[in-house]
């Protein structure tokens, strides 16, 4: 071998020898290193490139969390839920005599549905947005079931409202009042499955239990609102309506997160869990003023106060839940991987998109 043959980098055409290492940066800079079967490197070695992190991948979030305002679209879940309840409720007094809460009930409906479109409408930046969801009809798809249904059924509460307070129009008013109370519950129901079919897994994973909990908390609303709006001889079905909503919706909650597991865990910490928490305070607190004062008419306005900011409460809780469940990655990485280990398959990490006006996440 001549001096020729020699290089900076070595002996040119020399092949390495078997202890030759890869793959690492020794202390003194020079190339050496190998993982060991144990997963360990070599004494004095640092890695070029970091150890996988199951939380992240080289820092980026493993879904894209929703861009959503709390004031547009957790206003837009609770205004939407109280108004489909709402009819509900102002229908059922009309049939039963009760003109005093069958006029609140129904002007409760178009004020919280006319709210909740406007609130829909502020994030979507246009209102020409909404407009474009109209454009085709898809039964699979929530978003476009529930375009069609705001725009089926706020003009039908509108009008119901409408000739309750002037008295024109009886038998129009009374066809409208059917048409928003039969359409009522899809619209307080719906956005439970809007949000379920997203990626997000505090939403996702509660797909089976999240439809009773959101109508469990539209009645508690619409009863709680019922309470502060008619006279004492017309309480009876607002508070009915209070009591069985209050008792889906903490029956439906605490089923949900019996069975999701690990992914409940925003739905009892962080901002998501305090708002979850006073939710079932007030809910509570709300029935028992309702039953044990139900003579006075004082107490009955302040627990029907307290169950309406118990079912916005929990709106607000399942929204901040989402938000958290879908910035900390082992919400996703984690359950996917226990299922994997059962054999069972793992739902999609897809990004999350606007709740009408694109395509969801599919699970």
């Amino acid at each position: 071998m001549s001096e020729s043959d020699v290089t900076r980098d070595g002996v040119r055409g020399a092949r390495p020898g078997r202890e030759a290492t890869t793959g690492a940066v020794r202390d003194d800079g020079r190339q050496g290193g190998r993982r060991r079967r144990d997963g360990r490197r070599g004494r004095g070695e640092r890695a070029m490139v970091p150890d996988a992190d199951f939380r992240s991948y080289y820092g980026r979030s493993v879904l894209n969390p929703p861009t959503w305002q709390s004031r547009d679209i957790a206003g837009y879940l609770f205004l939407g839920g109280l108004a489909g309840a709402s009819s509900l409720l102002g229908a059922g007094a009309q049939a039963t005599g009760r003109p005093a809460l069958a006029r609140s009930g129904k002007l409760a409906a178009i004020g919280a549905g006319a709210l909740s479109l406007a609130a829909l409408v502020h994030d979507l930046g246009r209102p020409l947005r909404f407009l474009h969801m109209l454009r085709v009809f898809k039964v699979t798809s929530p978003m476009s079931v529930g375009s069609w249904l705001l725009a089926g059924y706020v003009p039908l509460a509108g009008v119901a409202a409408a000739t309750a307070v002037t008295g024109r129009l009886p038998r129009v008013g009374a066809a409208a009042t059917a048409g928003a109370a039969t359409l009522g519950p899809a619209v307080a129901s719906y956005t439970a499955a809007l949000i379920s079919d997203t990626a997000v897994p505090a939403w996702h994973d509660g797909h089976r239990e999240m439809p009773y909990v959101f109508v469990g908390s539209a009645a508690t609303a619409a009863g709680g609102l019922g309470l502060i709006a008619a006279p004492s001889a017309e309480q009876a079905p607002a508070r009915a309506l209070a009591t069985l909503g209050v008792g889906t919706e903490l029956a439906a909650f605490e089923l949900m997160e019996r069975r999701m597991g690990l992914t409940a865990e925003p739905y009892s910490s962080g901002t998501g869990g305090r708002y979850v928490r006073t939710s079932k305070v007030l809910a509570v607190a709300g029935l028992a003023g309702a039953v044990l004062g139900r003579r006075s008419r004082i107490a009955s306005a302040v627990s029907g106060a307290a169950l309406v900011a118990a079912s916005a409460a929990t709106r607000w809780g399942i929204f901040h839940a989402g938000l958290q469940s879908a910035n900390d990655p082992k919400y996703t990485v984690v359950p996917q991987r226990q299922r994997l280990e059962e054999g069972r398959p793992a739902t999609g990490t897809s990004t999350t998109t606007h709740p009408v006006t694109a395509p969801t996440g599919e699970g």
